[in-house]
């Protein structure tokens, strides 16, 4: 079996063989799975938020390369209620090292209505980054005063928290 029919199987592990070979593992071999599967799960969102922020770096004015990009946090109205997430928009872009002073945007988290989130996603011009964002949100959530930070050079994504 070649590694891309192995991870279209993968893909569907509700299938059969996959869901027969689930099924005969132990408890702790399928704990073992699960905190493998996250973790791959996780960078594989990190590695779509990069190349979504250096194509978005890349079309920026400017002669200077952006260095690190940063997120702050958004909470949206759910169904379940209030949740935080990563908002859609780059909080900064810069071309230093530094961590710029984000502080009034981490007091509070921007509300977003359920109405106004529905709104973002239509006008947000890179829905891969946006969905990558909120799944990123959803294995690893932050506070309110959290920042998300990519380095670009390093294609590092960094949850800050302060």
């Amino acid at each position: 079996m070649n590694p891309i029919e192995l991870a279209g199987l993968l893909a569907a592990p509700t299938e059969s063989p996959v869901r027969d070979a689930l099924r005969r593992l132990v408890p702790r071999a399928l704990d073992a799975l699960i905190i493998e599967a996250l973790s791959v799960t996780e960078e594989a969102w990190r590695r779509v938020v990069v190349d979504r922020v250096a194509a978005f770096a890349a079309g920026q004015p400017g002669d200077r390369p952006m260095v690190a990009a940063y997120f702050t946090t958004a909470e949206r109205r759910t169904t379940e209620g209030m949740r935080v997430g990563w908002s859609p928009f780059v909080a900064a872009l810069t071309s230093t090292e530094e961590v710029p002073d984000l502080r009034h945007t981490s007091t509070t988290a921007t509300a977003v209505p359920i109405g106004e989130a529905a709104m973002v996603k239509e006008v947000f011009a890179d829905p891969e980054l946006a969905a990558a964002l909120n799944r990123l949100a959803a294995l690893d959530p932050p506070r309110h005063e959290d920042v998300l930070r990519v380095h670009l050079p390093t294609r590092q994504v960094t949850h800050l928290t302060p």
